[in-house]
């Protein structure tokens, strides 16, 4: 017997429970699974917490993220979930919320602003790098976590003397986003959770960090000094009656700054270096065309001339993108390629898949930076989206592209990088990671 043509199918909720220790460790090969086998879109039944319908088609996530994006709000797993963690601010919230406060922090990333801040990155990035020795295996992320962190850190409060406190930051993030993973992909558990006392031991680790950056903002206006970083930014930031942002609005911000913008670029560098040591053609062009360029001129320009660069670091977002999945809930019932979805649907849109599906890219396992050279811009903002896409797409997108294409230039001006890995493991938590990357610095 035929499916009707407005049938989905459904994975139950049996299913998901036999591979929920999978499913726990990495879901990605259990999505991809159901993907090959029920086609672009189906659903989950995971019981109690409802239905999820999962898609990795490029015209179903265009029009939830761009098209009709007014009926599309993020999940409560954002807004709730992730939020209560790292507080309300643009990552975890929605509506006129979330609106009024993107205006008031979109302008701090202009590029003109951010041309300011390159100084910054530039030596933040030139100091870590000297920890490099040479001819030693390095996992390359947490090197490019400690950069990464450095640039946002610097760029946030342009201070030497915060490294002890931030590294605490720091850890109780990455402590919390565990907790939050095993709420996320084990909802069956989470009376357990609560009843053990697991959420509410991190929800005082997330005060602490709240208090932690508090002290910070409360040194820096103590201090009467004015600096041109993004703490200062945001400090003249006003609402249009003309009032600043609360202290407690002001230090989620920083705190939703903080966590993603150090460890999305982090992901994102260790993929890319990974990708360029296995790839040595790639890596002589980026070589040969760093070699050319003038780093104590204009930052800004040179960034520019790194085009081949860039490419790389595309390339490797399109093969493992940051922020691996959207999420989305439906305001009002919907109608999405013929298919009636009713209100309150919700959506888990797979950039990894779709970043990897035949449709959308040739030869799509394959590292090929010169799918960006001189592509169709047109063609690739309906099949990529490293940053998201819509209104709602990373405020910090020119910030995070900027350190990325300093940070690989940098690196291969000096070095020749190396492994032996075949193959890099992947651990999706809040972001895409990597579980180890070992790599060989060779000085050219």
């Amino acid at each position: 017997m035929e499916k009707a043509v407005n049938e989905i199918v459904t994975v139950s909720p049996i299913e998901v429970f036999k591979n929920r220790k999978r499913i726990l460790k990495n879901p990605l090969p259990f999505h991809h699974e159901n993907f090959e086998k029920y086609g672009d879109t189906f659903k989950v039944n995971i019981g109690v917490g409802g239905q999820v319908v999962f898609t990795r088609d490029a015209e179903t996530i265009q029009y939830i993220l761009q098209k009709n994006h007014k009926n599309y709000h993020k999940s409560s797993l954002q807004t709730k979930d992730l939020g209560k963690y790292i507080g309300r601010g643009l990552l975890t919230s929605n509506g006129d919320f979330w609106r009024v406060h993107r205006r008031m922090v979109q302008p701090a990333f202009h590029k003109r602003k951010l041309q300011g801040l390159l100084g910054v990155m530039f030596k933040s990035i030139e100091q870590e790098l000297q920890r490099i020795k040479e001819n030693i295996a390095y996992d390359v992320f947490p090197l490019m976590g400690d950069i990464a962190f450095q640039v946002v850190a610097q760029s946030l409060f342009s201070a030497d003397n915060l490294r002890k406190r931030m590294r605490r930051l720091q850890e109780i993030t990455e402590t919390n986003q565990k907790m939050l993973i095993k709420e996320m992909r084990q909802p069956f558990f989470k009376w357990w959770f609560h009843l053990k006392g697991e959420i509410g031991k991190h929800l005082k680790l997330s005060k602490e960090a709240q208090k932690l950056l508090d002290t910070i903002i409360e040194e820096r206006i103590s201090s009467g000094v004015e600096k041109d970083d993004l703490l200062d930014m945001l400090f003249q930031a006003r609402y249009e009656d003309g009032t600043p942002m609360s202290r407690q609005q002001l230090i989620d911000e920083v705190l939703i700054l903080f966590t993603a913008g150090h460890e999305t670029t982090a992901n994102a560098l260790s993929f890319t270096l990974f990708l360029l040591a296995k790839n040595p053609k790639f890596q002589e062009e980026v070589f040969k065309e760093v070699g050319k360029i003038d780093f104590s001129a204009d930052l800004m320009d040179a960034i520019s001339q790194l085009s081949s660069t860039k490419n790389c670091i595309e390339e490797a977002m399109r093969l493992y993108p940051p922020v691996y999945v959207i999420d989305r809930v439906s305001l009002e019932t919907d109608k999405v390629k013929g298919r009636t979805y009713e209100k309150n649907t919700v959506w888990l849109m797979s950039m990894y898949e779709l970043h990897r599906t035949e449709t959308c890219w040739k030869d799509p396992d394959k590292f090929d930076p010169y799918r960006f050279k001189n592509g169709d811009p047109k063609r690739y903002a309906t099949y990529y989206y490293p940053f998201g896409a819509g209104p709602r797409m990373c405020v910090g997108n020119n910030f995070a592209m900027f350190e990325m294409v300093l940070v690989v230039g940098l690196i291969l001006k000096k070095y020749k990088v190396s492994t032996q890995m075949r193959e890099v493991a992947i651990n999706p938590l809040i972001s895409l990671k990597p579980q180890s990357v070992p790599l060989q610095f060779s000085i050219r």
